[in-house]
């Protein structure tokens, strides 16, 4: 696809013995929210995590915007726009909820020792630049009275929203969400759809979102890409997936897609 932003090619992964992934090929368009779901140890996790660089393919390539980034680090993908949530939030716990968003953008000058003790009007200033661009986030995230709490002490849900928060303060070309609606109730979860379609509406983020609460990926995602047993087993529409018999072999078992349509008869 011309305007894939991610593609994955023939992507495979072995753990000694073990197939967790074997030949993936799919695209992530740009500007997309790309749902990608299927039963529990289809793989999804594994490809996110070679997405995001924190794992190597045993073979294939993964493409970022037309160049090969097979081999590039976590770090170097960060900086070129590939940020990766978790399905529990990473936050750190005894830092405030402003102080987890002001440790991340990158290479502030406060971090090299030396400028700390020549630079420091030009640190005061990122410092304060910083900040204000931190709580503009909290009054998006509707987090701004938890702005002083520390992070171990706030929910899960606020968790989520503070991770969310996060990639707000990076580059962002394309975030890796793993589970967003898991542990959070149904009105923050309202709350987090709206966060993220704005997100990509107004700021032009592309989404692949892992998720298997299905009602939510028929809210956000456009197309899906279905795995299962390590590979791609279909890919398109919300309504064409749900229909796909494939589909629901993969997840309920032939028993179970045949009992299903025998319910269904009158």
């Amino acid at each position: 696809m011309s305007d894939a932003l991610i593609s994955l090619r023939g992507v495979a992964k072995t753990f000694g013995g073990l197939k967790a992934v074997t030949d993936c090929s799919f695209d992530v368009r740009q500007g997309s929210i790309t749902g990608l779901i299927g039963p529990n140890g289809a793989g999804k996790t594994t490809v996110f995590n070679m997405i995001a660089g924190f794992l190597r393919p045993t073979s294939g390539q993964i493409l970022f915007d037309g160049d090969d980034i097979t081999r590039l680090s976590p770090e170097r993908r960060f900086h070129r726009g590939i940020v990766r949530t978790f399905q529990i939030p990473h936050v750190f716990h005894r830092m405030t909820v402003l102080e987890n968003l002001m440790l991340v953008p990158p290479a502030q000058s406060g971090e090299n020792l030396i400028a700390a003790w020549t630079r420091w009007g030009t640190i005061r200033d990122e410092e304060h630049e910083v900040r204000r661009r931190a709580d503009d986030v909290l009054n998006a995230l509707n987090l701004a009275h938890v702005r002083d709490e520390l992070a171990g002490r706030i929910s899960g849900g606020q968790r989520k929203l503070l991770e969310l928060g996060r990639t707000m303060m990076t580059p962002a070309r394309v975030v890796l969400l793993d589970e967003p609606g898991a542990g959070v109730n149904p009105t923050l979860m309202e709350e987090i759809v709206g966060i993220i379609q704005k997100l990509n509406r107004e700021r032009g983020y592309t989404f692949c979102i892992i998720e298997h609460d299905m009602d939510l990926i028929a809210k956000l995602c456009d197309p899906i890409v279905v795995m299962a047993e390590g590979t791609v087993l279909t890919e398109g529409p919300v309504d064409d997936v749900r229909r796909n018999e494939t589909v629901l072999e993969a997840y309920l078992g032939t028993a179970g897609v045949a009992e299903m349509k025998a319910e269904a008869r009158p």
